[in-house]
């Protein structure tokens, strides 16, 4: 090629053509390296002020760096773990045992006892199978034989013609849905440690089975979160076998939680709008989600609901962390965010202070430098830039991430109903789908039952225990009383 100007000037494109590509690529693959390896905790790291700030504008030795990095990333505090005596329940029982000495064994009568040694440690009973045997005794009458025998009333059984009690069906729930283990495993547990042989097929016709049965708490749930004025709603997907076409589909977990009250979970095979109606239906107060389109579509198809619609700064957080190693001003919002952060950080270490009025004095005016800022560099990115999309999607619902500074109850984000979805996310890696499409609506209402009972700081153990044994006498009307929230209310009544 000849060396002319216009060859060179060819040569100089092409060369900065690559070299804005190389940049691009080398910046999905730290993003996509970042998703795999990083931290999870999204804080900023040190070396993001040089790209904030300018690289000579502090010196990295200055007390101004050193100041600015201890603000971003402080040092971790040493765990101050608990005496042992706060960390063991005091209602565990006890179980003494006494070793005297071989000298006073010989002569009790030598010795006189004058204090004693004690030493505490924790053990445990493994998983105990025993067989129970209820035995009802017939009698006739001495004095008129032909009167017929007389015989006690068998109890009723939660599942009619099976030999499954309530403690065993509790135990394979906890397990499954607590403990993430799916059935085939348990039947294996139970097969090699106990030579119990329970086969997985049985034991997944019981799950369902008492699925039914609960159905009446579970819509109980469902009535109760309608009451409050204020719901975090979430869907995370989830795979199910479809016999149809021999493959498994997708279908979603819609989560709804309503602080200090429930979780809920619904199950549906779409993400459509639609899968809204029955649980908002009658719901009057704040609905807070990420940016998924399908909320606003719902008030769309019910302009008569008396819903608002707010949205999550964790989201909006995301990202711009996703972007902060693209340009310097991802990185100044996720400190401008950050603020905001320490604000419910400091409401939270004080329940007293009225947290409306603390945001609209202190979080108000840096929303509105957020969003001028947004504004004034919108139009500097490219629209599919990480940078350009984090402002997009932040304008975008800017007036819904406003809406918790008007309510005091409304969270800064929807980050306690993820929390909600976690134990599904780990279960997800054992049991890998549901059976089928059914199964789905199962696993929601177990799920239901034993995130709530977590959100309340229940043990899901007793709780279970405790009504299952009153499944075989509960109605739709008397279901209400045995939510957790309801059940709670009773075994305080019954302590105090």
């Amino acid at each position: 090629m000849d060396f002319t100007e216009e060859n060179f000037k060819k040569v100089c494109a092409e060369k900065l053509r690559l070299e804005i590509e190389n940049r691009y690529l080398e910046q999905k693959l730290r993003a996509v390296l970042g998703k795999l390896f990083g931290s999870s905790s999204e804080k900023i790291s040190p070396d993001q002020l040089a790209l904030m700030f300018g690289e000579d504008s502090v010196a990295p030795e200055s007390p101004e760096a050193e100041a600015e990095v201890e603000e971003v990333s402080p040092p971790r505090k040493k765990r101050n773990l608990k005496p042992r005596s706060e960390r063991l329940p005091d209602n565990l029982p006890i179980e003494e045992i006494v070793i005297e000495p071989e000298e006073v064994l010989a002569e009790p009568e030598a010795f006189k006892r004058i204090g004693e040694e004690v030493v505490e440690e924790l053990d445990v009973v493994p998983l105990k199978f025993f067989k129970r045997r209820i035995i009802r005794p017939k009698y006739v009458r001495i004095d008129d034989r032909t009167q017929p025998p007389v015989v006690a009333f068998a109890p009723k059984r939660i599942i009619d013609n099976s030999y499954a009690s309530a403690g065993l069906l509790v135990s394979i729930v906890l397990a499954k849905y607590c403990d993430h283990l799916p059935l085939y495993r348990q039947a294996q547990i139970f097969k090699n440690r106990f030579g119990v042989n329970i086969s997985r097929q049985t034991m997944g016709d019981w799950m369902y089975r008492l699925a039914q049965m609960l159905a009446m708490i579970y819509e109980a749930i469902r009535a109760e979160i309608r009451t409050e004025n204020y719901l975090q709603i979430d869907e995370t997907p989830v795979h199910y076998q479809n016999p149809g076409n021999g493959k498994c589909s997708q279908g979603y977990l819609w989560p709804y939680h309503a602080p200090g009250k429930a979780v809920f979970f619904e199950w549906h095979t779409r993400r459509a709008s639609t899968c809204l109606d029955k649980t908002l239906n009658g719901f009057s107060g704040v609905v807070q989600s990420d940016g998924y389109t399908a909320y606003g579509s719902y008030l769309k198809r019910h302009p008569e609901a008396d819903v608002e619609l707010a949205a999550c700064w964790a989201h909006a957080r995301r990202k711009f962390h996703e972007a902060q190693n693209e340009s310097p001003f991802a990185a100044r919002m996720l400190q401008e965010i950050q603020e905001l952060y320490k604000i419910e950080a400091s409401l939270r270490d004080d329940p007293t202070n009225d947290r409306r009025a603390v945001r609209q004095k202190e979080s108000l005016p840096i929303l509105h430098r957020i969003g001028l800022q947004l504004q004034a560099d919108q139009p500097k990115h490219r629209p599919q830039s990480q940078t350009g999309k984090a402002i997009d999607y932040t304008l975008r619902l800017w007036s819904k991430l406003l809406v918790y500074t008007e309510h005091t109850e409304v969270e800064i984000d929807n980050n306690l109903v993820e929390n909600a979805i976690r134990p599904t996310a780990i279960g997800k890696k054992n049991w890998l789908f549901f059976g089928s499409a059914d199964a789905g609506k199962t696993s929601a209402i177990f799920y239901t039952l034993t995130e709530t009972c977590r959100k309340l700081d229940l043990n899901p153990d007793e709780y279970l225990r405790d009504i299952a044994r009153q499944l075989p006498t509960m109605t739709n009307q008397t279901a209400k009383s045995f939510t957790p929230a309801a059940w709670r209310v009773s075994q305080a009544s019954k302590q105090g």
